[in-house]
């Protein structure tokens, strides 16, 4: 099959517009959405510091060469590599090993931080001490806090992290499921910045897994292709099971729910407006309450962690 927009081989048939592309017109495709899409969440014409979530896998390694070709020619614009480490045995090194990697073939810096200083325990202690809890729960609240904590100590004034098409559609349809109206209305990509707080970009917003993934093997973009051993206990892989089956049978599915929030994304957040924020009694980090969620965790498990150790012997 040739492309619909040159005699070229086809590499892509982009089953919700109907057309068929080669190598140079997909590639094409994908950096004008990222780039229409970066244009459309950030204003960059007075320069800025921007932090890229750097897990080394497919997405977050799209989104720093996107944003390395994008911003080249801006000498006002910084980049630099973030990469949160969970602390899982079998799966993180590898990816930290990647991110690296990207980060001196890009020719940027790269700052690791660990759940061991922001945290206090590592994922892999965490499931082991609390193997009831779903390992998302406490790894979500952690990382959030660890990246932003991150953002801030290396002086960036954004966040670009790699969530996806499918990622974006998601986080909605759980939302919607849950009726969590106020989270659903806080969704990144974030507008308004708030006191300690860095504001989130997401380039790959409208581009759908798939194409990311053809689009980094086309490339030729290193990546770590592995998933997370915890993430099978994950809710979102149930919404992830309806959402593929949604697209399958209706294919633009997913941009339909995306452009459908976009619409109702004003209202919501008029109903809801941003959460007045106040420093965390115990480490110091934003939060609309007197503790944040990341130090209620980090209490529980500490808890969990002392019963066991005080526990007799035999």
């Amino acid at each position: 099959m040739a492309c619909d927009r040159c005699p070229a081989p086809a590499v892509e048939w982009v089953r919700y517009s109907g057309d068929h592309l080669c190598r140079d017109h997909f590639l094409a495709f994908v950096e004008r959405r990222a780039k229409r899409e970066l244009r459309s969440q950030v204003d960059l014409r007075g320069g800025a510091r921007i932090a890229i979530g750097m897990s080394g896998g497919k997405d977050s390694s799209t989104t720093a060469f996107l944003l390395s070709d994008l911003l080249r020619a801006r000498r006002d614009i910084e980049l630099i590599g973030i990469t949160i480490d969970e602390g899982i045995t079998s799966y993180r090194p590898r990816g930290i090993d990647a991110a690296k990697r990207i980060c001196e073939v890009l020719g940027i810096p790269h700052r690791v931080l660990a759940y061991e200083e922001t945290a206090g325990h590592t994922m892999d202690e965490v499931v082991t001490l609390d193997p009831g809890a779903i390992p998302c729960s406490y790894c979500g609240p952690f990382r959030r806090q660890a990246l932003n904590r991150a953002a801030r100590e290396v002086e960036a004034d954004y966040v670009a992290t790699g969530l996806n098409l499918d990622d974006t559609a998601q986080s909605i349809l759980m939302n919607v499921a849950r009726g969590d109206v106020e989270k659903l209305a806080r969704l990144g990509p974030h507008e308004a910045r708030q006191p300690g707080l860095v504001p989130r970009i997401q380039p790959l917003r409208m581009i759908p897994e798939k194409e990311v993934y053809l689009y980094a093997l086309l490339r030729g973009i290193p990546f770590h292709d592995a998933t997370c051993p915890y993430a099978e206990r994950a809710q979102r892989g149930r919404f992830r099971e309806i959402l593929f089956r949604l697209e399958e049978d209706s294919p633009g599915t997913r941009h339909a729910i995306v452009s459908g929030y976009d619409q109702m994304r004003s209202l919501l957040q008029m109903q809801f407006p941003p959460a007045s924020l106040r420093a965390c009694a115990r480490c110091g980090e934003p939060t609309a309450h007197e503790v944040c969620k990341a130090c209620e965790l980090r209490d529980r498990i500490g808890r969990i962690a002392q019963d066991a150790f005080a526990e007799p012997l035999g």
